[in-house]
């Protein structure tokens, strides 16, 4: 039995780690999958998008979750369901209808990993203390974000490396360039099916409880007055319209730019970009912003415990919009420099691990506190998504619409109501080093 004293750290990491890993793979990594294997953009974009769902709708199951097991139940059990949901999906790619096979099975995987999401946050707020909270926060958001470097830029160099050594390099025959993607992608998806299971056996033994179901029946009748009651607790919370405006708000220029700089990164300098290769971008990504982005995530974790997070959050928010002008710049002056682009990635990933800790730090202790903690947080977690989701789905056409450069700009503007709002934003609750303020 684990020991409720058992430091954070042996588990922190890796479950954050282990939700981070489907959500990037459903939302880049199969994007580059499938257009490797020849489907068109049309029903890519279509499909991918609509497999996103279940972490926008996770709230709607998130209170029957704790009405059976334990929190550490599900985690495990979610984990060993996306892993063998990769596996079956590395199956499918040999099949003559891999792309439908393949969807749906990712469909599948989408909706365990936004049941993981909903019951590892509730064992993090349920297992910690609200200084233990803001200490490791940054530890939570710096290896879901590993999993993001690891899964879009190691695991897509790796798919590269595959197809070259399978026989799928420039000069090959269409039809064993098509054999070599099928098999390099399929060896990505049995590596990731394999993480996902091995981090499953790993918290049966590490993962803590997340403290036991609480007794109830579970009629449909009361399962659905359960749901009803969860939904109109949240509406009813103190400040509740201004925190639904201010989770949308933090988040809105990056929801615009998050789809537009890897373009603006690979497009030709004619175009406006910055005209950088795969191999650039992954090396940027994998090595610069990988470090950056831990070290600004783990620092605004201890940040927000010295300071109390009513006190640092619009110091994270300014941090978070920093690279903003930073890409600005690079659209403006195009360098060809790699130590400029590379100081450019450095400073969208310091700033994005820095400042989106106080984000979830502040659903996590003055939305989600209350009689349904986890499932309101869950909620506040899926509004947030759909915040970013709305913005970057028109992100594109805003972009052809303006030009790079322009474009960024226009983040700039739209980076404007998130320090309105973060200033003046009221704290329900106390924050562990200062009292609520109206």
């Amino acid at each position: 039995m684990l020991r409720k004293s058992q430091n954070p750290v042996s588990w922190v990491p890796t479950v954050y780690f282990a939700m981070g890993l489907p959500f990037v793979v459903l939302s880049m990594v199969s994007v580059l999958m499938f257009k490797g294997m020849g489907i068109g953009d049309a029903q890519i974009t279509f499909w991918t998008s609509a497999i996103m769902l279940p972490w926008t709708l996770k709230f709607l199951w998130s209170p029957f979750l704790e009405l059976y097991k334990t929190k550490k139940f599900f985690v495990v059990l979610t984990q060993i369901v996306t892993g063998a949901g990769f596996a079956l999906v590395a199956l499918a790619l040999q099949t003559p209808f891999f792309f439908a096979a393949g969807i749906a099975l990712l469909a599948v995987v989408a909706m365990s990993g936004a049941t993981h999401d909903v019951v590892t946050d509730g064992v993090y707020m349920t297992e910690l203390d609200k200084q233990q909270q803001a200490r490791y926060i940054g530890w939570q958001g710096a290896f879901y974000n590993i999993a993001k470097i690891v899964a879009s830029g190691g695991l897509v160099w790796l798919a590269g490396w595959l197809l070259k050594n399978f026989g799928g390099a420039e000069g090959a025959t269409e039809a064993v360039r098509q054999q070599a993607t099928t098999h390099a992608w399929m060896t990505v998806m049995l590596i990731l099916a394999a993480v996902m299971i091995l981090l499953g056996l790993y918290h049966i033994r590490m993962l803590p409880s997340g403290k036991a179901a609480a007794s109830a029946t579970a009629t449909a009748r009361d399962t659905w007055r359960r749901l009803v009651e969860v939904i109109r607790d949240f509406f009813r919370k103190k400040h509740i319209g201004y925190y639904i405006a201010f989770i949308i708000l933090y988040r809105l220029a990056e929801g615009f730019v998050m789809k537009i700089v890897p373009l603006f990164l690979k497009a030709d300098r004619a175009a406006g970009g910055l005209g950088l290769n795969e191999q650039q971008i992954g090396l940027y990504y994998g090595t610069y912003g990988a470090t950056a982005f831990v070290l600004g995530s783990i620092l605004a974790g201890y940040y927000i415990s010295r300071r109390g997070l009513s006190r640092a959050l619009f110091t994270l928010c300014c941090i978070f919009n920093l690279p903003f002008v930073a890409y600005t710049l690079l659209a403006a002056y195009q360098p060809e420099s790699g130590l400029l682009i590379g100081g450019g990635i450095v400073l969208e990933y310091f700033g994005y691990g820095f400042g989106f800790v106080g984000l979830m730090l502040f659903m996590m202790q003055q939305v989600a506190p209350g009689k349904h903690q986890m499932a309101h947080y869950a909620f506040a977690s899926g509004i947030m998504n759909l915040g970013v989701m709305l913005p970057g789905s028109i992100s594109g056409s805003v972009s052809d619409w303006l030009g790079y450069q322009s474009f960024f700009v226009f983040t700039l503007f739209a980076a404007i109501p998130a320090f309105l709002i973060t200033w003046f934003v009221p704290f329900t609750h106390p924050d562990g080093n200062r009292k609520a303020k109206d």
